[in-house]
């Protein structure tokens, strides 16, 4: 899905069109850009304390949502657990190469991702690496077995590499908004 904003000057930037590829065309002014942000804030808010909280009556803060939601902006709602609570202390970020690229191995390592539930997000990447992942684990015992038992047993994988995070310092779901406004 690719994604295109064209602003006016003239309109002072106070509406920009978004055009979803494959999807609909949608138009995002600032109150859809606020509606946004608060829902990135705090999910589940009432259509009532949305529109209370961006200065619309709950039916039209219905309605936006709503179209953002058929528009694929909104992909969707989830409650963020604490891994720590859960005991899952071990954040750790694996780079992974692949033996050769081709489209069968891509795919094989591919399912292999999918199944393995400590996997939080993988990415192909350009340059030496072919994929970073991100795994949540209890502990070093759960960590050894998947980057020796799972992942360097793939007959896709050639090497691996590993990076337990120490400290984080940084963590959100939400995604910058302020290049949408004026």
């Amino acid at each position: 899905m690719s994604v295109h904003f064209a602003c006016h000057s003239r309109l002072k930037r106070e509406n920009c069109a978004l055009m979803l590829s494959g999807m609909h065309n949608i138009t995002l002014d600032l109150i859809d850009i606020r509606l946004l942000d608060a829902l990135q804030r705090q999910g589940r808010l009432t259509n009532a304390e949305l529109a209370e909280e961006i200065g619309l009556s709950p039916s039209q803060c219905s309605r936006r949502r709503m179209a953002l939601e058929e528009a694929g902006v909104i992909g969707g709602y989830a409650a963020l657990l604490s891994a720590p609570a859960l005991g899952l202390g071990m954040t750790v970020f694996v780079e992974v190469t692949l033996h050769a690229h081709s489209e069968t191995r891509a795919r094989a390592f591919s399912r292999l991702i999918e199944r393995l539930d400590a996997v939080q997000e993988a990415f192909a990447l350009t340059g030496d690496v072919d994929y970073l992942l991100k795994l949540a684990v209890p502990d070093l015992a759960a960590l050894s077995h998947i980057l020796n038992n799972v992942l360097l047993a793939h007959e896709s994988v050639a090497r691996i590499r590993s990076a337990i995070v120490l400290e984080r310092l940084k963590q959100t779901t939400r995604l910058p908004l302020d290049h949408l406004t004026p």
